[in-house]
């Protein structure tokens, strides 16, 4: 039987070290990386990886308990997508101002009260990407500010409807299956969330 994992565990014996780096292509908001490494048993190996400056992903909740959706082609699977309102960091941008500008450029909602919920990491095995999870919510609409070359629909969608495009094979994106855990355990109350007013 398999002892149950302590996650806490010093992990020193399963550290990967970089013998050499080079950037193998730079592109308009990532970089990608081939690093020579040492595996623990002091064995070669190359690590092919996405140096990525980071997202954030808003959950907006109408004051019904809807939720604001978006639906935007995603040329590298060739489809259009579910998604949650999302958007990568300006360079020294804060990930909360990121999200507040991102919500309102997509979807033309403002929000009276945010949340941050935490921080995933969609692609470990190729990918430093982290994308900072926040929840809004008493929000307001006005016209929204798609950047040039953006296309989206923007609408409404309950959780449990989100839950049935998920369970079709219709909502796949992994942040937003992502964000809709986050709001099924804060909804239980399971999950905290610690919500505050901007100034």
């Amino acid at each position: 039987m398999t002892d149950a994992l302590d996650i806490h565990a010093d992990p020193d014996h399963l550290r990967e070290k970089m013998v050499r780096s080079e950037e193998v292509y730079r592109g308009n908001f990532f970089d990608v990386r081939r690093d020579q490494i040492r595996l623990p048993d002091g064995g070669p190996a190359l690590r092919e990886y996405i140096i990525h400056p980071g997202a954030v992903m808003v959950v907006p909740i109408l004051d019904d308990g809807r939720l604001v959706v978006e639906r935007q082609w995603r040329y590298p699977l060739a489809r259009a997508m579910v998604e949650f309102p999302a958007g990568k960091l300006e360079a020294g941008e804060p990930p909360f101002e990121c999200a507040v500008r991102e919500l309102f450029e997509e979807t033309g909602y403002r929000a009276a009260e945010w949340a941050r919920a935490g921080i995933l990491h969609n692609a470990i095995a190729y990918s430093n990407e982290g994308i900072e999870v926040w929840f809004a919510r008493r929000l307001t609409l006005g016209t929204r500010q798609l950047d040039a070359g953006e296309f989206l629909d923007v609408g409404t969608a309950t959780l449990e409807e989100l839950d049935g495009y998920a369970l079709r094979g219709e909502l796949t994106d992994a942040k937003t299956l992502v964000g809709m855990l986050w709001l099924q355990n804060w909804r239980s109350g399971r999950w905290p969330l610690s919500w505050f007013v901007p100034e």
